[in-house]
């Protein structure tokens, strides 16, 4: 297929988000809040194409959330908002100002460094937090990692990975103390702070927590769904030893540890 002008397919795409919106009886009815839904789906549809890999569906997750882009753009024109060409010019000017040591004159060394002018950029634009920028609505493990990230950007993290280990060895003491202890609340407060102990690890080992728990999950299902279909009697009616038997046949199968 001849490749197209990325300007034509972009304009032609837009096109047909205004023909849409101004002919078909659902794109007609939509709001920028019955879309909201919709579109986090496609984000988590997106990701889940990129922690596979599979560039064909990262090719159509992409386009769907272009297109989502494209129909928010238009009801904030049609409410007289801003428009399309407005929301680009805006993002370009802000690319632009938090990048100086690309179009101005200032100099960095490293890519801490371009983090760090970038948050002092943001609090020169009125951002009153550091922390500010993180959505409430991520999920919490994403949230946790972005929180730290931004903190340690303005220098408030360990300096040490041995403090990392200790901070986290004392949060899993603590847990067991609460736990042991009997104290439901309180051993579910200790739990989060072992989770958020486990994220900054995994921060400073340059470790994705969250594509590392998806890596597990998918390998207990594969494990799993092995049982499952190798199993001569209902799964209820098996011992854990039995389980545990095909369990490791599965794990010798994949190789996996």
């Amino acid at each position: 297929m001849q490749e197209k002008n990325y300007t034509e397919s972009f304009s032609r795409l837009k096109l047909i988000m205004d023909e849409l919106r101004a002919k078909c009886p659902w794109d007609k009815k939509q709001t920028i809040h019955s879309l909201r839904n919709l579109s986090i789906e496609e984000v988590y549809e997106l990701a889940d194409a990129i922690t596979r890999e599979d560039w064909g569906n990262l090719k159509e997750e992409l386009g769907d959330l272009q297109l989502h882009i494209l129909f928010y753009a238009k009801l904030a024109e049609e409410k007289g908002e801003f428009s399309l060409a407005e929301m680009l010019e805006t993002q370009s000017e802000k690319l632009i100002r938090r990048h100086p040591h690309i179009y101005g004159d200032i100099k960095v060394e490293n890519e801490d460094e371009v983090k760090q002018n970038w948050e002092r950029i943001k609090k020169q634009e009125g951002k009153k937090s550091v922390l500010q920028g993180v959505p409430a609505g991520l999920p919490a493990m994403i949230k946790a990692l972005r929180m730290q990230d931004k903190a340690a950007q303005v220098g408030f993290q360990w300096d040490e990975m041995s403090e990392v280990w200790a901070k986290l060895n004392e949060e899993i003491n603590e847990l067991q103390n609460e736990v042991e202890s009997g104290n439901v609340k309180a051993a579910e407060k200790e739990f989060g702070d072992v989770l958020f102990s486990m994220i900054n690890l995994a921060r400073y080992l340059n470790i994705d927590p969250e594509n590392a728990l998806e890596s597990t999950n998918q390998k207990f299902k594969h494990r799993f769904e092995y049982i499952e279909r190798h199993a001569t009697k209902d799964l209820s009616e098996m011992s854990l030893e039995e389980m545990d038997v095909l369990w490791d046949q599965a794990k010798q199968i994949t190789n996996e540890n």
